[in-house]
């Protein structure tokens, strides 16, 4: 059973990576991640026979997506430089208003959607909270929301935001790549040796101790953050003892595959029955879903203008997705990728820490007066 599920998990991506090699011919920067999420998310909904993954509910196993995040920590850490530290040192002030500015505005859509359907209040909040699909489910079950609404809400968020902001910052915001960025990547790269392998390899490994770490801390995206951490710990370490950069192995096909991954997982969870019975929900959401990437632009904008900080950097790291989505595509961009990750995951650490005790709060009064309605009554 888990051999065939694995054939048929390998099969799913595979085809789901057509339509990425099909849109990436466009010329679009982000086209393997874009052509892959949708035609994943197609096959989902259309769920032929030959194609189905049985044994899993929920789409692909999270390893796949795991295995897609390690690549990409790989790819993060070893650019990690004092550039992220030097930002918030200058412009932690208008960062960190933009941050709550943006968590108000996820809790303003979060209202509406109580307000105008008929899901219940914490489940509402949970659903449009900026925390991502993998995090937030878990922590609503633990305080007894809906946990299908807001995986629902949630994946349906992620899959607008990777559909929407890339394209934009792409066609009209991203700026043609620097040559310099290209050499250095070519030299970090080309010329296959050896020695170059044997690097890979120890940020590999330094990269699967981040998870673990990260994972004992319950810091968010163990895989991703905890791994990027590492990676860019121990290439430090080595620089300083060495005295200079060290040169790994790591072809263009590496990123490719990584896309592929992430976004085939992300598409996996699109499932027909998700939508039974939730339409006025999920319609209410998906125009708060557009208010909220509208209103992140805004914000992504003003940071822009007063800190000086790219546009394309400053939406990636606003915008109301995923950090492994937001980080991809600012990877592929070639965005200040360090600083897209710091500024989500420190969104999500607020989320984490501070929202779930407040909604609880106000759960437990919004019973309360539903109670003495009842006895008034």
């Amino acid at each position: 059973m888990e051999r065939n599920l694995f054939y048929q998990s390998v099969l799913f991506i595979i085809v789901s990576s057509i339509g990425g090699f099909f849109l990436s011919l466009t010329g679009l920067g982000i086209g393997w991640m874009l052509g892959t999420i949708i035609l994943a998310a197609l096959l989902c909904f259309r769920q032929p026979g030959w194609l189905k993954i049985t044994g899993s509910q929920k789409g692909l196993p999270m390893s796949w997506m795991n295995l897609g995040q390690w690549l990409l920590a790989i790819e993060l850490g070893k650019q990690i430089n004092y550039s992220v530290l030097h930002i918030f040192s200058e412009n932690w002030i208008t960062v960190s208003v933009m941050l709550v500015l943006s968590i108000g505005f996820s809790l303003l859509s979060g209202l509406l959607l109580w307000k105008f359907s008929k899901t219940d209040m914490i489940t509402s909040f949970f659903a449009t909270a900026p925390g991502g699909v993998a995090t937030l489910p878990g922590i609503a079950d633990e305080v007894g929301a809906n946990t299908a609404i807001v995986s629902i809400i949630q994946t349906m968020r992620v899959f607008l935001v990777v559909l929407t902001i890339p394209i934009i910052v792409s066609a009209w915001i991203a700026s043609p790549i620097d040559p310099s960025v290209s050499a250095n990547h070519a030299l970090t790269t080309a010329g296959f040796t050896m020695s170059q392998l044997f690097g890979t390899v120890l940020l590999g490994l330094a990269a699967w101790v981040g998870y673990y770490v990260g994972k004992r801390i319950k810091i968010p995206a163990p895989w991703l953050v905890g791994g990027m951490i590492f990676v860019a710990l121990f290439q430090s370490i080595y620089s300083y003892i060495t005295g200079h950069d060290m040169v790994i192995w790591w072809p263009e096909i590496i990123m490719i595959l990584s896309q592929v991954l992430i976004a085939s997982s992300v598409g996996s969870r699109f499932q027909r029955s998700m939508f039974i019975g939730v339409g006025r929900a999920v319609v209410v959401a998906f125009l708060g879903t557009i208010g909220l990437i509208i209103a992140m632009f805004l914000c992504a904008f003003i940071v822009s203008k007063v800190t000086g900080i790219s546009l394309i950097t400053s939406v990636l790291a606003f915008a109301p997705g995923g950090v492994a989505e937001m980080s991809t595509t600012a990877v592929i961009l070639q965005a200040d990728s360090t600083f897209v990750v710091a500024v989500q995951v420190l969104r999500i650490v607020f989320v984490i820490l501070v929202l779930p005790p407040f909604f609880r709060l106000l759960n437990r009064k919004e019973q309360q007066k539903s109670t003495q309605s009842k006895v008034s009554v």
